[in-house]
């Protein structure tokens, strides 16, 4: 009989045991369960907040404004990408916040044949107004590096001249900078920046510009056409271009003289517009404005996250406008005659 109770006694013990095990293994299950759930939500939420916002082809939908019937300026797109105008940051406040963030700035600068002679004004400009007090890398593609003027650069700035072969057409010139900066990419500023912008040499920076600008993918809209109807933007009209956009799409129409971003966002613009000049050069095909046309196409349906107003690309004949409180950085008066090697 003792022996019986023992062994009664026994199975409880292992019952008991069995049951909370049961009960430890369903709560650590469902822990993990949760956990990984949780793990792959913020993946996604990552993903979601970083990948390109794509638009449908054939999409209709109504031409945004750059400044409204009152005359005020519109500070943010229709996809919510803001609009960096005067006043609608604290210049202080956001350098402090990518300062800490120890960041460098790529800046590529395309001076070949006679252009040569903008390189001087457009750094020692650049040394008085870009990104002062952050890390800046300035990459010269030039077919004259004997002709890169000795500019003093502020403390964190430095700059490597890139020999590149001469061409005899301006537009090769331009049709060549995609690629180049591709290649640059590539097998350098994919391990040494955070960011990068490529900006024409035949400007000037005339006031601030800093981490303001800073973005996933980062446009400028073009001083000559941000209040004009967009069936009338020069845009790439010939269906058999891969710039071709209709007359029924586009929101707003893109300066190619300022690309900008995260490295690898605008590696994925500079790769896709230069695969799409392939395709048009295998077909004796140059878009309406180079470079700046295949711009325009790729920022039509892959949305940039940040809009730069006219203030950071103005044109020194042009007269300011009342939306346009300061001008930042501005295409020089020029004879194109004389700086271009052909028409």
């Amino acid at each position: 009989m003792k022996l019986l109770q023992n062994a009664n006694t026994f199975l409880l013990v292992v019952a008991g045991l069995s049951f909370a095990g049961l009960i430890y293994l369903g709560y650590t299950s469902s822990s993990i369960r949760f956990k990984v759930q949780r793990f792959c939500f913020n993946i996604t939420k990552e993903h979601q907040e970083s990948a390109l916002l794509q638009l449908p082809q054939g999409l209709s939908f109504n031409q945004p404004s750059v400044v409204g019937p009152d005359g005020k300026i519109v500070p943010v797109t229709p996809w919510l990408a803001p609009i960096v105008w005067e006043g609608t940051f604290d210049p202080t406040l956001i350098d402090s916040v990518y300062k800490q963030q120890n960041v460098t700035i790529a800046t590529t600068v395309f001076a070949l044949g006679k252009y040569t002679v903008f390189l001087k004004e457009f750094l020692e400009s650049a040394e008085q107004n870009y990104f002062v007090g952050f890390h800046v890398h300035y990459f010269i593609f030039t077919d004259h590096p004997e002709e890169v003027p000795d500019v003093k650069l502020g403390e964190g700035h430095q700059l490597t001249v890139m020999t590149v072969d001469s061409s005899n057409r301006w537009q090769e010139m331009t049709l060549r900078r995609m690629e180049r900066l591709e290649k640059l990419i590539e097998s350098r500023l994919v391990k040494e920046a955070d960011y990068v912008f490529s900006l024409d040499v035949d400007t000037k920076f005339y006031a601030r510009w800093g981490a303001e600008t800073l973005g996933r993918l980062v446009g400028v809209l073009h001083p000559g056409y941000y209040q004009t109807p967009r069936e009338q933007f020069p845009y790439e009209r010939r269906p058999e271009s891969q710039a071709f956009i209709p007359y029924s799409d586009g929101d707003y129409y893109y300066g190619g003289a300022v690309l900008g971003g995260a490295v690898k966002d605008v590696y994925e613009v500079a790769k896709t517009c230069r695969e799409q000049l392939d395709i048009d050069a295998a077909k004796s095909i140059e878009a309406a404005w180079q470079e700046e046309s295949h711009l325009n196409k790729y920022f039509v349906y892959n949305k940039p996250s940040k809009l730069l107003s006219p203030e950071y690309l103005w044109q020194d004949f042009k007269p300011q406008t009342n939306e346009v409180k300061i001008i930042r950085f501005s295409q020089v008066i020029k004879n194109y005659a004389a700086v271009r090697p052909n028409p």
